[in-house]
């Protein structure tokens, strides 16, 4: 199986922990060259020095960013790119703050909008010519099984998710003929500070203590867990391999069976 990203450059949004952190693992120990992406600067500086080097010839990088902040993100994207192209794109980004739909201000909408299926589409933009110059890409988005089941309580981000595994699955059929492979990961329950955030948002919303919500979370896994970031990094960086070049358009479920639909 052909798993070796060594000449590949890949950028990793959302790097400084959790599963974003894991994939630049991943990519890391596949070979690749690997920028990673978020907003804290000194986080990002710590996570490259551990990514792991097979030799001087493998360089790792990175850029402090923040999404929401649309032309800024472009220009560092298209520098980055400038300076050495690049092949692999995982866009990760936390997600919205947990409420009913119905209840949502505009301006949450907005915002969820903005960092997650603008941003997205920004950093598409600006490093799809090295792709294509290339006649080979990986684009993997981070979303949610809420793309297929949504999720109680998360009304803003069951929008947003949707929206960004549709354009997605539209940029799949697009940018095939280039040799370019545009896939979704949709992880579960995975032990990140989003489980923190949802844990806090239940409890608000239901009255249940912390413990109680964590254990019917775990109830409606198969699995008896939470995934850990590297589990879902790994199946990052497969989708990012030459051995998944056939691969494309695809909303990959990482969650331990909890869904029910196939």
């Amino acid at each position: 199986m052909d798993l070796n990203l060594s000449g590949r450059h890949a950028l990793v949004c959302g790097a400084s922990e959790g599963i974003g952190r894991a994939a630049a693992h991943e990519l890391a120990l596949l070979g690749a060259d690997v920028t990673v992406l978020a907003r804290r600067a000194e986080a990002l500086q710590e996570v490259v020095a551990a990514l792991p080097r097979a030799g001087a010839q493998q360089q790792h990088g990175w850029i402090a960013a923040d999404v929401s902040q649309t032309q800024a993100l472009r220009a560092q994207a298209e520098a980055l790119a400038a300076g050495k192209p690049v092949h692999v794109l995982v866009n990760n980004t936390g997600g919205p703050p947990g409420g009913l739909a119905h209840a949502a201000a505009l301006e949450a909408f907005l915002d969820a909008f903005n960092k997650h299926l603008v941003a997205n589409q920004v950093l598409v933009q600006a490093l799809l010519p090295g792709m294509r110059a290339a006649s080979w890409g990986r684009i993997v988005n981070v979303i949610s099984t809420s793309v297929k089941e949504p999720i109680a309580n998360l009304g803003v981000s069951n929008t947003v998710r949707g929206a960004v595994a549709s354009w997605a699955k539209t940029l799949s059929r697009e940018l095939a003929p280039y040799g370019i492979s545009v896939n979704n990961v949709l992880p579960g329950y995975t032990e990140t500070g989003r489980i923190a955030q949802i844990v806090r948002d239940r409890t608000q919303a239901s009255g249940q203590s912390a413990d109680a919500v964590l254990a019917g979370m775990r109830a409606h896994v198969p699995a008896g867990r939470f995934a850990q970031p590297e589990e879902i990094g790994g199946v990052i960086a497969f989708l990012c391999s030459p051995a998944a070049g056939y691969v494309n358009g695809v909303s990959l479920a990482v969650d331990g069976g909890r869904m029910h639909s196939i």
